[in-house]
């Protein structure tokens, strides 16, 4: 007879306690089964560039990739994401030390955190936060700190006097997301200056995912932490192709550091996945060599996405946040005279037949992001069009 499992301690390690089914998975699933149109989960409904797909099944039938790649991942994607940092920010890397891939950003996230943190530590995130990071540090033992992205004329805005209060001497790393999911944020040069005087200040390290990168509207700009006074040699940089070129199942991501921080944030990963990705690294690699005009038409076409989402939601009586980063739009619902996200967001697709994200699940302060919800544009235009029309019958 089986011994039968104790009843006394529950069976999900307790630092995940917290953490049950995803609300993405709830929305999603919401959405299927009303039929709704999912504004929710933040993926593209078309494929990237043709040449870039064919670029993958041209590595399957060449047989590259479709075996266990290396470690550190293909060489040739580890040449293209340095160069790719040279040429954008003038960022030097040397991509056999200082170069690792991995299986999409969170996993870069959650090596990052796991390889860099001990039980204890405390980890600042800026909330709203993506729901991982959470996770992430919990998983590591770790205690987060979270500094509030708070409302102010029309977009969500740092306060660093809260920021270098929220720094304790059980302070190990700040965890920096710009452009920023869900808000739209783009921190400014004048902020990014401020926390690497922190950082350097206080001797933090810093891990920063810029997987949005190249998303960023009006006159808003991408600084990369790294590029400022201090911070190559302390910051831990994120980026994926998901959302850059619309293959988000292919979860391609990387790391660029120093050779000291890759080499612990692989000492994590190499247990997590070992490897991923083989013949779509290859694919990668030419993806990030494409002319910068597929970049400036990527761009536009989400531009002219969000303009048209927003003046949707608008007219359908939110209070948007328009965003100047990223694929997501927040809104405000109490001009509707809503007041509670998560009610709002399971109502919506009976009501109107749109499914959102309640963003109080980014929060730990959970009444600071209870009136806000998080809608993705990165949808075909026709979708958009009917969402945007299905709304303003709120």
């Amino acid at each position: 007879m089986s011994r039968m499992t104790s009843t006394t301690r529950p069976l999900l390690n307790r630092r995940l306690a917290e953490f049950g089914t995803t609300i993405f998975a709830e929305m999603s699933a919401l959405a299927l089964s009303t039929g709704s149109i999912n504004l929710g989960q933040g993926f593209p409904d078309t494929d990237g560039p043709e040449e870039v797909r064919e670029a993958a099944v041209r590595a399957l039938r060449d047989g590259r990739g479709n075996q266990y790649p290396p470690g550190p991942g293909v060489p040739e994607l580890r040449t293209a994401i340095a160069a790719h940092q040279q040429r954008r920010y003038g960022l030097s890397y040397d991509p056999d030390t200082e170069v690792l891939v991995t299986a999409g950003a969170t996993e870069a996230i959650a090596a990052a955190l796991l390889a860099l943190l001990e039980p204890g530590d405390e980890v600042i995130a800026f909330e709203p936060y993506y729901d991982s990071y959470a996770a992430c540090i919990a998983m590591a033992g770790g205690t987060r700190v979270p500094v509030t992205l708070r409302p102010h004329e029309g977009s969500f805005r740092l306060d660093l006097d809260e920021l270098r209060a929220a720094v304790t001497d059980r302070t190990r790393l700040l965890l920096i997301n710009t452009p920023h999911n869900p808000t739209g944020t783009v921190l400014t040069r004048a902020e990014l200056t401020a926390i690497a005087e922190l950082a350097v200040e206080r001797d933090l390290l810093v891990v920063t995912d810029e997987v949005y990168e190249h998303l960023v509207f009006d006159d808003a700009e991408h600084l990369p932490l790294a590029t400022f006074p201090g911070m190559r040699e302390r910051t831990v940089t994120i980026g994926s192709a998901g959302k850059t070129f619309s293959f988000t199942g292919w979860k391609v991501g990387w790391v660029t550091s120093a050779p000291g921080l890759i080499t612990a944030v692989r000492s994590a990963k190499q247990f997590l996945t070992y490897v991923s990705s083989g013949p779509f690294q290859y694919a990668v690699a030419e993806a990030l060599a494409l002319p910068d005009s597929y970049f400036t038409a990527f761009r536009e076409d989400m531009l002219a996405k969000r303009d048209l989402l927003a003046t949707g939601l608008t007219e359908a009586g939110f209070e948007v946040f328009r965003p100047v980063g990223t694929y997501f739009i927040t809104t405000d619902i109490r001009p509707l005279g809503e007041s509670d996200g998560f009610a709002f967001c399971r109502a919506l697709p009976e009501r109107a037949g749109v499914v959102a994200i309640p963003n109080a699940v980014f929060y730990d302060h959970r009444e600071a992001g209870a009136p806000f919800v998080r809608f993705a544009f990165c949808k075909r235009t026709e979708v958009l069009e009917e969402a945007a029309k299905r709304l303003r019958a709120l």
